[in-house]
């Protein structure tokens, strides 16, 4: 009886090699940015730290250490620096000075500081598309001072064919048909130079000219600032916007749009992912590898943000060249953004993650998947608040890098009171915003007013979310199971070397539950369940991963979940509770000492999916062959090998 359990324990493994498909993770994951989880904090919504109801440099300063606590090793900022705000620093009118209700230069060397201290990589916000037409350059160019002429896009547009020439002068019309991605044209004449500009956003953000070598070296002498100034690397933002096609031809127009003002009017092959896009950010990540060689210390590293097909977005991890040339180390994965929702299957869960998986190269490349960000709804809002710990146990346990919006890791949802959709009218011209403010809402710390962001005398730049007095940071570290808790479990476990290394293979157990084994050689195994539904499931484990113990640990469930962490549970029938996120560990190593385990060099033989599927046709030769070689595995595995190369 015990070598028939020994050779049907045998058999269930070479099917599963012979018939799944496992996807290995990229690279060593040796690198600081590679093991890390990365923080994403909105300046004006962290904590306030001098009572004006607007988040601040100090403010950030004082909180780091809810960072050490949740386990985060690096944050990135959106953007710190001198802007009018008409999108809220999203509009620079100058790279190298802090935004004053931020703080000074002074506060940010400050931060910086008590982030080495506390080993946490201070990452900036880049935006090198455009500045706000308050700029110098902007101004200057305006004017035609020399060099500043062309450091913008500027055209004298189209004669008007319908109307007759007033004083000799023609009425001009947008040079083309192009719209900005914030609604209507995206040109604006200027009276005073009397030319029209490009602004791929707002009429207040003039796209910047990168053809012209000046601007170019402009904004290699910011990142070297800042690089001056101790940060880890750049967040670079709507970096497949930065070149147009020469000549400024008209856009085909889409056909699934017929307002011409909207942006979904025309198909953006002149205006959006260029080439000339990929290259800039081979020669950024040129000047910070430099960088990293002359100064020494760890990498300076690049994360890219692009709306772009998958196609397009993989080109930001390296160039197609022999050698290639390596940019992005995070072209950032917006797929569980853009792909997904809370109508979304297991399969499509599974389809989605595999999509990157099997796009992303194979060399050179390190996955990254990011759940939210200060442009789109926040988790909770998104998926429902009930997911909210599957979903960061998702985020959590992929194979790479894991990216976390200020305030996901306590569950916070988005405030609808906090913005509402307008209709603007200027100068006839109709621009509609859809208000991005319910996800920007101030961090929830504690129960007092204003979630203690500021005082409760202070009116904050956003109303706190209502629910902060029972959804806090605060009441969340109390009690001993939260979002906060399973969070910071999760980051702990994020950093055992099977999630770090392993491969993953994924399955749609059913419509409602995802499920996925992270296996590394030499170390433990861990299996990944998840419930997307409200009602309990039962489900069999063993059925789909055959090599995975009887017996599973829980090692992280959500907080609401019947299952605590250390207990024992059952893989052969494991009742999974609604919206229900559950990381279980195989049998450790130090357990399995003595138990079976096939022999080192027949799992070197054995990797290949193919070869196992032969050796399965090969002992195709009756159950009493198999089990009596099965036999001589667990008496002696190089006899048998031995055996088997006759």
């Amino acid at each position: 009886m015990a070598s028939y359990r020994r050779a049907s324990l045998c058999c269930r493994f070479l099917v599963w090699l012979g018939l799944a498909v496992g996807i290995s993770a990229a690279s060593d994951q040796g690198d600081w940015w590679q093991r890390t989880v990365f923080y994403q904090i909105y300046p004006r919504s962290f904590m306030d730290s001098n009572n004006d109801g607007v988040g601040d440099l100090r403010g950030i300063t004082a909180r780091l250490e809810h960072l050490k606590d949740a386990g985060i090793g690096a944050t990135w900022l959106s953007p710190i620096f001198l802007s009018p705000m008409v999108d809220f620093g999203y509009d620079i009118t100058d790279y190298t000075v802090i935004q004053p209700e931020y703080g000074t230069m002074e506060d940010f060397e400050a931060l910086v500081a008590e982030a080495k201290r506390l080993d946490i990589k201070i990452v900036l916000d880049f935006v090198p598309n455009h500045t706000s037409d308050q700029s110098d350059w902007f101004r200057r160019s305006v004017a035609r001072e020399a060099p500043y002429t062309d450091y913008y896009v500027w055209h004298d547009g189209r004669e008007d064919p319908t109307t007759e020439s007033t004083n000799g002068t023609q009425r001009r019309l947008p040079p083309n048909n192009w719209p900005s991605v914030f609604y209507g044209s995206a040109w604006t004449f200027h009276p005073e130079r009397g030319q029209y500009y490009l602004h791929q956003f707002t009429a207040q953000q003039p796209d910047l000219n990168f053809r012209n070598p000046a601007v170019v070296e402009e904004l290699r002498e910011v990142l070297r600032f800042w690089l001056r100034k101790g940060v880890a690397g750049f967040r670079i933002d709507a970096i497949n916007h930065l070149f147009e096609a020469e000549g400024f031809p008209d856009e085909p127009e889409s056909g699934t749009d017929t307002d011409p003002l909207s942006y979904g009017f025309t198909n953006h092959i002149y205006t959006k992912d260029l080439l000339e896009c990929y290259d800039m950010v081979y020669q950024w990540r040129e000047l910070l590898d430099e960088w990293t060689r002359e100064y020494g210390g760890d990498t300076r590293i690049i994360m890219t943000e692009a709306y772009a097909n998958i196609t397009f977005t993989m080109r930001y991890y390296h160039s197609e060249n022999d050698p290639p040339r390596p940019g992005s180390h995070m072209p950032f994965n917006f797929l569980l953004i853009t792909d997904l929702s809370q109508t979304s299957t297991a399969p499509d869960f599974v389809h989605t993650i595999n999509k990157w998986l099997t796009y992303m190269p194979r060399t050179g490349a390190t996955a990254n998947w990011v759940l939210g960000n200060h442009d789109q709804p926040r988790v909770g809002t998104r998926y429902g608040p009930e997911r909210i710990d599957a979903m960061n146990t998702l985020l959590m346990t992929l194979p790479g890098i894991a990216v976390t919006y200020y305030g996901e890791e306590i569950g916070m949802v988005d405030n609808p009171d906090a913005g509402k959709a307008e209709l603007e009218v200027e100068t006839g011209k109709a621009f509609i915003a859809f208000s991005r403010d319910p996800e920007r809402t101030p961090f929830q710390w504690d129960d007092t007013d204003n979630a203690g962001f500021c005082s409760g005398q202070v009116q904050p730049w956003l109303p706190v979310h209502p629910n902060y007095r029972q959804l806090n940071l605060a009441a969340q570290r109390r009690t001993e199971r939260s979002h906060y808790k399973t969070y910071q479990r999760l980051v702990r476990l994020r950093a055992h070397e099977t999630f770090r290394q392993g491969s993953v293979q994924l399955v749609p157990y059913s419509n409602d539950i995802i499920a996925y084994v992270r296996e590394l050689a030499d170390s433990d195994t861990f299996v990944v369940v998840i419930n997307l539904a409200a009602t309990a499931h039962t489900v069999d484990l063993l059925a789909v991963f055959p090599r995975l113990a009887l017996e599973l640990q829980v090692a992280s469930s959500g907080s609401n979940s019947s299952h605590p962490t250390g207990a024992i549970v059952q893989s052969d029938r494991l009742t999974v509770d609604g919206y229900d996120g559950l990381v279980l560990r195989s049998i450790p190593l130090a357990s399995r000492k003595n138990k079976f385990s096939l022999p080192v060099n027949l799992w070197a033989a054995a990797k290949d999916a193919a070869v196992i599927a032969s050796i399965v046709i090969a002992l195709g030769t009756g159950f009493y062959h198999f089990q009596h070689r099965f036999q001589r595995i667990a008496d002696g595995g190089a006899k048998w090998l031995g055996g088997f190369k006759k």
